[in-house]
């Protein structure tokens, strides 16, 4: 089992009746022996731009341990279902931890403030050479 994360834009006119839209995509995640870990629904947000001319969506992340074999059917199932307007399926396994607990604040690789670069020198300006030696004869 790995760790995925799942986020879906459901059809702002589901805000309705949501639990039964978000019932059936987590009876398809249960059904290929997903387990849900955790589930965050933003609620209804304006798009970025409009899907299927819809200017709304509703946002519902899930994380979920599912078998990698399961995937592709996750996929295929949520592309056919009519009130999902868009996907997305994550892989967890390969996020990098980037703070070394979670009460610091600040950047496990940036432990030791970088140096500054040294300034550039300056180049010097030649001046030029009188080439007219017959003028001063």
């Amino acid at each position: 089992m790995r760790n995925y994360e799942v986020a879906i834009v459901l059809h702002p006119d589901l805000e309705i009746d949501l639990d039964r839209a978000v019932g059936k995509v987590e009876a398809v995640i249960t059904g290929l022996g997903g387990k849900i870990d955790k589930k965050d629904n933003w609620g209804k947000r304006k798009l970025a731009y409009k899907i299927k001319k819809q200017d709304w969506g509703i946002y519902i992340f899930y994380q979920v341990s599912l078998d990698p074999s399961q995937v592709q059917p996750l996929d295929n199932a949520l592309r056919i279902t009519d009130e999902v307007m868009r996907y997305l399926v994550v892989s967890l396994e390969d996020v990098k931890k980037l703070y070394k607990s979670k009460n610091d604040s600040k950047p496990a690789d940036k432990e030791k403030e970088p140096t500054k670069p040294a300034k550039p020198a300056k180049a010097k300006t030649e001046t030029p050479q009188d080439t007219d030696s017959d003028a001063k004869e």
